[in-house]
């Protein structure tokens, strides 16, 4: 991701024209809060443009081109098992994401937006979409002959 992609669109910060998986293009909504510590961090690493996240050295100070997956995998794993989680991938986080903007009552396909997938079969898997007939959403439409 790089400093280009970052911009506003419809009075909110997205991550625009990144290309995902297969190729795909999308445009990710950023959160402000979100946004506010990559500004804090892009200030602090003096990332003016080009990738934004990079590696620290050991002096503490950002250096090289980008990260790889080898550190984003890396960077998980230490804060995962500092939280007492000992088996936590980066794919995870895309899965917990969904759930939790699930949880907070976000539609299913605006969440398949967010995570890139082409089919919302993928999405209800990440999310764990289960019929409830016991509370059938139809049954709240306040539709009566």
């Amino acid at each position: 991701m790089t400093v280009d992609h970052l911009q506003r669109r419809e009075d909110h910060w997205a991550i625009i024209d990144l290309i995902g998986k297969a190729g795909h293009i999308r445009t990710v909504p950023v959160p402000d809060w979100v946004k506010e510590i990559v500004d804090d961090w892009m200030i602090a690493a003096e990332v003016t443009s080009g990738r934004i996240f990079r590696c620290i050295c050991r002096a503490g100070t950002a250096w090289g081109e980008g990260i790889t997956e080898k550190v984003v995998w890396h960077v998980v794993k230490e804060y995962a098992s500092k939280l007492g989680l000992l088996k936590v991938a980066p794919h995870d986080l895309r899965r917990s994401c969904a759930r939790f903007c699930h949880a907070a009552g976000g539609e299913l396909e605006q969440i398949q937006f967010l995570l890139g997938h082409v089919s919302t079969l993928t999405t209800e898997k990440y999310i764990g979409a289960k019929q409830h007939l016991k509370e059938a959403v139809n049954d709240k439409l306040g539709i009566e002959p």
